[in-house]
């Protein structure tokens, strides 16, 4: 498996693998976070990078090993290097709500702009940051470098009074040997605080149930943190419903019917400022079917609906291992659909390069290649027929985003 992996790593440098190579060892990443917001926006072609605030706070929840590496390639890469040598001290890779717009019609014809908001390891010394976006080939559509100054008197303390109340629902709470996982409320007023616990024990119990998170659970720490909205449930635009809650969350995103997301990331981070996280799970005390889930972002899911369980698993499968959707709409492909390049997602190829993907799995005959998958009923494939990144009737994830969700887990843990 850890040869594998390798092979999945995208390896950025001849690093020797041990944990006195990391900076961390070195002495010149510290124990607190370095947050660092940005407006990205523009149009289709037609994108910009802009930083709106840093800030820092005590404590670093995220991994303290294989530093330099990417664990997959995201649709955009942050790279923290340092100032005085070059070497490369962070590196991440994520998704973005703004890089979905792109592919929309909308973004034909106007110009939005989007938050976001990246957690890193506060250096020992002047560093400096560089962002870049890339589009569906992989070709870099936007980029923006700046220095970081850890001694910079203008480095905004971030408040951390307001913390909600939480609670530990898995793990031991070390967030140095784990995982750590916080799960929020949205749409929950201060008298639905037990509900939301309920909701949350719940997702744990889904998320606990499926391979390989059920064999690596002891990896994992889960924090429920009881944000309060002043009214209970979430916005419908459809339906002409607004509700004044915690993150402003939404059904309709992009006009879709059952996307939920929140555009509100710099309150979605205040309102955290002293928990320990690294992944966000958004619980929205809603009915209606539906729910979002964005690599290193957050999964969002709609707790009142029956399919609560399997969704936030599968929104999980977005936000924490970069899985792709793996169904498709029927009728015809669009005409700039990219066939003629590989996916970076793991659980989807155009196979340009399936030997990169599960080619060893489907000579062994334990996955195969079956055409449909990314929301296309041609030019993709997928390991299996059903999946739980498939639709919600699968019992389990595929082995092919069981072995990617591992490799993740493993990054995040494991000195490779």
């Amino acid at each position: 498996m850890v040869k594998k992996l390798m092979t999945v790593l995208l390896l950025t440098t001849a690093l020797t693998l041990n944990l006195s190579a990391e900076p961390f060892a070195e002495g010149r990443l510290t124990d607190a976070t370095l947050r660092l917001d940005y407006i990205f926006s523009g149009a289709y072609h037609d994108c910009d990078i802009a930083v709106a605030g840093i800030h820092k706070l005590d404590g670093w929840a995220g991994r303290r090993l294989n530093m330099k590496e990417l664990a997959v390639q995201g649709d955009g890469q942050l790279t923290m290097t340092d100032a005085a040598t070059g070497d490369t001290l962070y590196r991440m890779s994520f998704c973005t709500l703004f890089q979905e717009w792109l592919g929309t019609e909308e973004a034909h014809r106007t110009r939005k702009s989007f938050e976001n908001v990246f957690l890193l390891p506060m250096p020992a010394a002047p560093v400096n940051v560089n962002v870049r976006l890339l589009d569906s080939r992989n070709r870099v559509s936007a980029e923006f470098s700046h220095p970081v100054d850890p001694a910079d008197i203008l480095i905004d303390p971030v408040d951390v009074s307001g913390k909600p109340e939480c609670r530990l629902l898995h793990g031991d709470g070390n967030s140095r040997d784990r995982i750590d996982v916080v799960i929020m409320a949205e749409g929950y007023d201060r008298n639905d605080t037990g509900k939301f616990y309920s909701d949350a024990e719940t997702a744990v119990r889904n998320l606990m149930s499926h391979e390989p998170f059920k064999s690596m659970q002891d990896r994992f720490n889960i924090i429920a943190a009881a944000t309060v909205s002043e009214y209970s449930g979430v916005s419908v635009p459809r339906a002409g419903i607004w509700r004044n809650t915690a993150l402003s969350s939404h059904f309709d995103t992009f006009y879709s019917d059952r996307y939920l997301t929140t555009g509100k990331q710099f309150r979605m981070h205040d309102l955290l400022a002293g928990i320990p996280y690294e992944s966000i799970i958004i619980l929205a005390n809603a009915d209606t079917y539906g729910g979002g889930g964005i690599y290193n972002l957050y999964t969002l899911a709609s707790t009142g609906h029956p399919s609560f369980g399997p969704v936030v698993v599968h929104e999980f499968g977005h936000s924490f291992a970069g899985l792709a959707d793996e169904y498709a709409y029927d009728g015809t492909a669009p005409a700039d659909q990219t066939t003629d390049v590989e996916p970076w997602q793991q659980n989807i190829t155009t196979k340009v390069d399936f030997a990169s993907k599960w080619q060893d799995l489907y000579e062994q005959g334990t996955a195969g290649l079956v055409e449909g998958a990314a929301y296309q009923p041609k030019g993709y494939w997928r390991a299996c027929e059903d999946c739980r990144m498939r639709t919600n009737a699968a019992p389990e994830f595929c082995p092919v985003c069981r072995r990617a969700v591992e490799n993740m887990i493993r990054y995040l843990t494991e000195a490779l």
